[in-house]
C-alpha cells in the first residue's frame, strides 16, 4: 500500500468516525428535510439512533418490512426469515430517518449507517420501506435524496444498498435515481444485487 492510499484509508476512516459521532445528521438540511408536503400530504420527518426509537415504532418497521418484501424474500432462494430481520432491524448502531403523518403515525422509514464498506467510506442504506397507500407519491425520492446529501456533506464515498434481484419495481427505480451495480455485487445468477451510487464527484467538505 502506497503512502496516498494509507492516507486516504485513513481520511475514509476519519469521516466514518465523524459522522458516527453526530446525533442528528440530517438537522443541518432541517429546512429540507424536516417535512414533506406534496398534494394532500404532509408529514413530519425525524431522524434517530435505535436506541432512541421507541418499541412500538420498531415494531411498526418490522411489520411494514414484512408487508413489503416478505413476498420477494419467499419467491427466491434466501426466504422469507423473520427473526433475521427483526435483528438487523434493532442493531444498535441503526439509525432511522422517519416520516410520520399528522396524527404522528410512522408512514415510512429509511434504516442507515455510515460505514466502511470494502476499503470505501459509504453511507450504506439498510432498509427503505413506504406504507402502500404513501408509495408512488416521491416519498422514496425524497428519502434518497436525504441520504444523498448526508453522505456528500459527511464526506462518504458511495451511498450503497442491496436489493432483491426479483424486485424489478425496486431496480428500476434505483436505477432512476442514479443507482448502478456496485463492484462488489455478486456475479448473476444470484438473489440479490448491491447497488451504489458514487460521490466523488460531488463531494461537499466533511464537518
Amino acid at each position: 500500500m502506497t503512502g496516498v492510499e494509507v492516507n486516504s484509508a485513513s481520511s475514509q476512516h476519519k469521516a466514518i468516525e465523524r459522522a458516527s459521532k453526530i446525533k442528528n445528521p440530517i438537522e443541518p438540511f432541517a429546512d429540507q428535510f424536516s417535512k414533506y408536503t406534496k398534494d394532500d400530504i404532509d408529514l413530519t420527518i425525524y431522524c434517530k439512533w435505535k436506541g432512541d426509537m421507541d418499541a412500538k415504532t420498531l415494531k411498526w418497521a418490522m411489520k411494514l418490512a414484512e408487508r413489503n418484501v416478505a413476498p420477494f424474500y419467499r419467491t427466491c432462494g434466501i426466504g422469507w426469515q423473520p427473526k433475521e430481520k427483526q435483528r438487523d432491524l434493532n442493531k444498535n448502531w441503526a439509525r432511522y430517518l422517519v416520516a410520520v403523518d399528522k396524527a404522528k403515525q410512522p408512514v415510512a422509514y429509511t434504516m442507515f449507517r455510515f460505514d466502511m464498506d470494502y476499503g470505501c467510506s459509504v453511507l450504506y442504506c439498510y432498509e427503505l420501506q413506504i406504507e402502500k397507500e404513501y408509495q408512488r407519491k416521491g416519498l422514496g425520492k425524497f428519502f434518497i435524496d436525504a441520504l444523498e446529501r448526508m453522505a456528500k456533506q459527511y464526506g462518504m464515498e458511495k451511498l450503497i444498498l442491496t436489493v432483491l434481484s426479483n424486485n424489478e419495481d425496486g431496480i428500476k427505480f434505483f436505477n432512476s435515481m442514479g443507482f448502478t451495480t456496485d463492484d462488489t455485487s455478486p456475479d448473476a445468477p444470484t438473489d440479490y444485487s448491491i447497488l451504489s451510487k458514487s460521490m466523488d464527484s460531488l463531494q461537499l467538505q466533511a464537518l
